[in-house]
């Protein structure tokens, strides 16, 4: 990201995985998770008084932080005294302890998904079926047929795999496999959904809601201008 940025370049991240995400924008120290009844108060504040009455009062309690954040900065303003609010200690001391360190970019976190529950199934099970016709029961079973990988195995476990390992061994019959395999799918996308409502500053593209790549430039426009 530093090389793409250093040749001016914007890093695309790009991905479905939101925990990578999350360390790699947050780290993996024991900062407090988002609570919204606090970024609830602190939103209110700030409509009543102005997001630099907000960084006036970081710099306060967290003189480092403020130092770092600019006063137009709300979310990361939000963010510092959140951490503030709910440990009664300066985001940067807990950074300091846990020797992480602040995101140094802003992103701008963009997820494509239908607001349809119907939609999303049906993409889930044409996805699963398409996985089926390009050859995912012979990937399965040659890689069974390596003998260094046991179905017990974490990387044998994902979701698919263990639906299919459990046909391959007579446990189930297609049908079967093919209904839990969309099953445990459609389970997998409920927690990324669980997962992306609970992350800061999502926009959510919704082709039914017109082009996509127009929805993603009236967000970014604004921000690269």
């Amino acid at each position: 990201m530093a090389e793409i940025t250093a040749a001016g370049r914007i890093p695309l991240l790009v991905g479905g995985t939101m925990l990578y995400f999350r360390a790699l924008e947050f780290g993996l120290s024991s900062l407090p998770e988002a609570d919204q009844g606090v970024r609830s108060a602190l939103d209110q504040e700030a409509a009543e008084h102005g997001w630099e009455a907000l960084h006036r009062q970081l710099g306060q309690v967290d003189p480092e932080s403020a130092a770092r954040i600019h006063p137009n900065d709300p979310q990361r303003i939000q963010r510092a005294l959140e951490v503030y609010r709910l440990t009664g200690t300066a985001m940067s001391r807990l950074l300091e302890r846990d020797g992480g360190m602040e995101f140094p970019y802003h992103p701008i976190r963009l997820c494509r998904a239908p607001s349809r529950r119907a939609i999303l199934h049906d993409r889930i099970a044409r996805r699963f079926h398409g996985m089926l016709e390009q050859g995912f029961e012979e990937e399965v079973r040659e890689l069974l047929a390596r003998g260094d990988l046991s179905p017990g195995m974490p990387s044998m476990r994902a979701v698919g795999y263990r639906q299919m390992i459990r046909y391959l061994q007579d446990e189930w019959d297609r049908e079967t496999m093919i209904e839990r395999g969309i099953i445990a799918t459609r389970q997998l996308a409920k927690r990324q959904f669980t997962w992306l409502r609970s992350y800061p500053g999502v926009h959510w593209l919704d082709e039914e809601q017109g082009d996509i790549l127009s929805q993603a430039l009236k967000i970014i426009r604004p921000v690269l201008t």
